[in-house]
């Protein structure tokens, strides 16, 4: 038996809203994200609504997506959203060239992402062209979706079936500037997306939030340029960051992997705290009040891709390290919920760390969708302040508007039992609490076709309560999430 661990929640020191947008995720075409994944078409035996996989809708409807990143990701600077609209059989193909290759088909464009997003009950998040876009092309694409009858996308729109506007909350102003995007210098994107932004115009009655481009993982100065030069014209800006086990040659197998690897994996997740912090501690500088919100629009695990798959599908499998990783970054978020707006994983479906997996008309949820079906009490709820010192496990607490709290529990230990005594400034643990837990019982469990529940959550029992706190014996390789109901 390891020596308890002693953890304080403060819960009479609510802090900062848990934006629920911190639980996005992110549909880029790439691979089988979009095709076979989301989008089977009118005419597919599989069962669709529309061309919507009705299995994947259920899904992604169930786990409360509060907002979707479309329609990337390096496509999204390639992508002419003019070609995506209008009669299936009249769009123009293009050739997929970030990823693999592929003749894209456009049979996916901006009706069947708006439909999909109503359908799920998450908000639309578009990112638009700059890389090889021009600026009326982004104006009208705004106009198309928001504008009323009786402006020239407003009309066009109609005729392609869609009398009313839709709302959009949230628009990005290209992607990756400083790479895929355009491989722009700071200066010169600030400038660009001045512009740019000016003509992501209102029409509605409700405004845009508008996204700029920011750093590559630990790019300082990229967050320094933009909120010196564009501060006043943007409402979020940007931060991607991939945990990656290895190098950008070699990441490692995503099942099948060593000790080493899983802890390798582990740091670099923990990693997101720094990142966050340091970019936010040079946005505090132009933006005390912290109107600007940091979105994490591209985070998750990256791994090798499965053997005999595309390399450019970037298809790969998912594990209790991979829900380890979800539970520690979300966390994060909520942690640094006072910055963090907004935060979407990559990628939803058959790519990266997936929430979901699809193979014909087969489908599974993976680990990573069982920790954001256990976190979803966390979504509008504040965060509550906890002290721990002890590096095997990691946690985040909040109340919610009921005055309920949540505490999420992730032991990071892959062969370590962790005896944990929660305790309550400000009382709590005299309620009645209820818990469910994710584990694994290898470092690399994971769901199959064959096996589709595997790593599946479950009630947990093994706690008391007594003398104001919580004692629970966490297994290893688990994320547990408490209630006190």
């Amino acid at each position: 038996m390891t020596n308890q661990v002693r953890a304080t929640v403060y819960a009479n020191k609510a802090g900062a809203e848990i934006n629920p947008a911190i639980y996005g995720h992110f549909a880029e075409h790439l691979g089988r994200c979009i095709y076979e994944g989301i989008w089977v078409g009118e005419d597919s035996p599989i069962a669709n609504k529309k061309g919507l996989r009705l299995d994947v809708l259920t899904a992604l409807k169930e786990l409360q997506i509060p907002v979707l990143r479309w329609p990337g990701g390096c496509f999204a600077d390639e992508y002419h959203w003019k070609d995506g609209i209008g009669p299936r059989e009249k769009r123009k193909k293009m050739v997929n060239t970030h990823w693999g290759g592929t003749v894209e088909t456009n049979q996916f464009g901006t009706h069947e992402f708006m439909l999909l997003c109503e359908e799920i009950g998450a908000a639309p998040y578009i990112n638009g062209n700059v890389g090889s876009g021009e600026v009326l092309e982004m104006q009208e694409w705004v106009e198309y979706l928001t504008a009323s009858e009786g402006s020239p996308m407003a009309d066009e729109r109609a005729q392609n079936g869609r009398a009313e506007p839709w709302e959009l909350p949230y628009f990005g102003v290209g992607n990756e500037s400083w790479g895929c995007g355009g491989n722009m210098r700071p200066e010169y994107y600030a400038d660009l997306y001045r512009r740019y932004q000016t003509y992501v115009r209102k029409y509605g009655d409700k405004p845009i939030y508008k996204i700029a481009c920011g750093a590559n993982v630990d790019d300082y100065n990229w967050t320094e340029v933009l909120m010196k030069q564009a501060l006043n014209y943007m409402d979020g800006l940007t931060l991607h960051y991939y945990t990656v086990p290895g190098t950008w040659q070699k990441k490692g197998a995503a099942t099948g992997f060593s000790e080493q690897e899983w802890d390798e994996t582990i740091q670099k997740a923990l990693h997101m705290d720094e990142l966050i912090t340091k970019h936010s501690a040079i946005m505090d500088e132009y933006d005390p009040e912290k109107r600007v919100g940091l979105i994490v629009d591209e985070w998750g695990t990256w791994y090798d891709v499965e053997p005999g798959t595309n390399p450019g599908f970037l298809f790969q499998q998912n594990s209790i390290r991979d829900a380890l990783v979800a539970g520690i970054t979300l966390n994060i978020f909520n942690q640094h919920a006072d910055r963090v707006h907004m935060a979407n994983l990559a990628q939803t479906i058959n790519v990266l760390q997936s929430i979901v997996l699809t193979e014909g008309d087969k489908m599974l949820k993976t680990p990573t969708y069982h920790v954001f079906e256990l976190y979803k009490v966390h979504q509008g709820g504040r965060a509550l302040p906890i002290e721990i010192k002890d590096e095997r496990l990691h946690l985040s607490a909040s109340t919610d508007q009921s005055g309920r709290t949540h505490i999420s529990v992730c032991n990071l230990s892959q062969a370590e039992s962790v005896p944990l005594e929660l305790a309550f400034d400000g009382g709590g643990a005299s309620d009645r609490w209820q818990a469910s837990i994710v584990a694994g019982d290898e470092r690399d469990a994971h769901n199959t076709f064959d096996q589709p529940n595997r790593v599946s959550p479950v009630a947990f029992t093994d706690f008391k309560q007594q003398n104001n706190q919580l004692s629970a014996d966490l297994p290893p390789m688990s994320v547990a999430v408490f209630s006190r109901i």
